[in-house]
């Protein structure tokens, strides 16, 4: 695996069987984001379950563990990024049940699947943005509403916390704006 490290902090995963194809796509991407590669399904499971990539490039047919599998598994695991299928295979109506985000037919040239990435950046980033919106109004009640020592010997609220915590995180480095969750501030919320 090689990385290729960015400004712009988006972790992009290119798994194909075939090296040279997968190193192509990630020369694609160098200098747009940090890509790794996987040369198949087996290694492809093995590197989300160790790093956490944002967008997964994956081909359909690989030998062993096929790409359709792997996406299979991903869905199961609820995997915490996009996936894009990037294939050779050209779509069937069995592409309505899989649950991937976008679906390039081989050849994509680089200006396509750097946009192709892009896209699924921004859609990401505004998902983990909703979900931090969503943790924090919970985590700003309880600590309005509850004393201090309550909220230190909850095992949810410090959970709640925490995920809020990683959440913002991740939307502000997906969308490269530290000021991004700046206007939940506004938001008065008095001692209950």
């Amino acid at each position: 695996m090689a990385a290729d490290e960015s400004s712009t902090g988006l972790r992009v995963l290119v798994v194909d069987d075939e090296k040279e194809v997968a190193d192509a796509y990630a020369l694609r991407l160098r200098g747009f984001c940090e890509t790794e590669t996987a040369y198949g399904g087996e290694a492809a499971l093995a590197a989300v379950e160790d790093e956490t990539f944002d967008v997964v490039l994956l081909d359909r047919h690989m030998p062993g563990l096929s790409g359709d599998e792997v996406l299979r598994e991903l869905d199961d695991r609820d995997f915490p990024g996009r996936v894009v299928m990037v294939t050779a295979v050209d779509p069937q109506f069995d592409v309505i049940e899989m649950p991937f985000d976008d679906y390039l037919c081989k050849p994509v040239d680089r200006e396509d699947v750097r946009a192709a990435v892009d896209q699924q950046r921004r859609v990401l980033a505004y998902e983990m943005l909703g979900e931090y919106f969503s943790a924090e109004s919970k985590r700003a009640v309880l600590e309005s509403g509850t004393a201090e020592s309550a909220r230190a010997s909850h095992d949810g609220y410090e959970a709640l916390s925490e995920r809020a915590a990683t959440l913002e995180a991740r939307a502000k480095r997906l969308l490269d704006d530290p000021t991004v969750v700046d206007s939940f501030d506004d938001i008065c919320r008095e001692e209950l």
